[in-house]
């Protein structure tokens, strides 16, 4: 399973690689404190939008993470980030998290657009058996969205993390497996081109 920077293109969003050159733009659309209540971490001012770049740039290079930027087709504009993370090779497995959009972009068919580029990148090109997600157990927006595009709830890791705040955060996991993708794919397909 290799896994290097890519661009994934749909018809509304287009996914590309993280780069530095992104901050200006993830800071004009990302800075909202709102947008990070549930992140374990966040990034609410330039430097920690820098940091949070940084980070996923560092954990990309040394094979854990593959970070992109979210960009709206129609007008370019960037208008949030995702990244396949806890990457797992030998086990052929991947996470799609560290994802948020921003406000006036949610809502869209942008983030079920890219969850579907990004399942089926996934399964059809890296052959993944198995893609997780999971969200903060307080999220329930979060737990929903997950559960729309089809995967299944597998159960709560209490105290799974500390948030920026010292908040013990509960995380609930989701999964989609190879076997469940064809019946996903369809039913994302449906949805987006709805």
């Amino acid at each position: 399973m290799k896994i290097e920077p890519i661009v994934l293109e749909g018809r509304f969003v287009r996914l590309e690689p993280l780069q530095e050159s992104h901050h200006a733009a993830l800071c004009e659309v990302g800075l909202d404190p709102e947008l990070w209540h549930w992140i374990p971490y966040r990034a609410t001012t330039a430097d920690e939008m820098r940091l949070y770049i940084r980070t996923a740039l560092d954990a990309q290079a040394v094979g854990t993470t593959l970070p992109f930027a979210t960009v709206e087709r129609s007008t370019g504009h960037v208008v949030g980030s995702t990244r396949y993370m806890n990457i797992d090779g030998p086990n052929r497995r991947v996470e799609i998290g560290a994802t948020w959009i921003a406000k006036p972009w949610q809502r869209t068919a942008i983030n079920t657009e890219a969850k579907y580029l990004m399942l089926r990148h996934a399964f059809e090109t890296l052959g993944c058996i198995r893609v997780e997600l999971k969200t903060d157990a307080l999220n329930q927006k979060s737990r929903d969205a997950i559960l729309r595009i089809g995967a299944k709830e597998e159960g709560t890791l209490r105290q799974h993390m500390i948030t920026y705040t010292g908040r013990l955060r509960d995380s609930v996991y989701f999964s989609i497996l190879d076997s469940e993708w064809p019946k996903v794919k369809a039913d994302l397909e449906a949805r987006v081109t709805a």
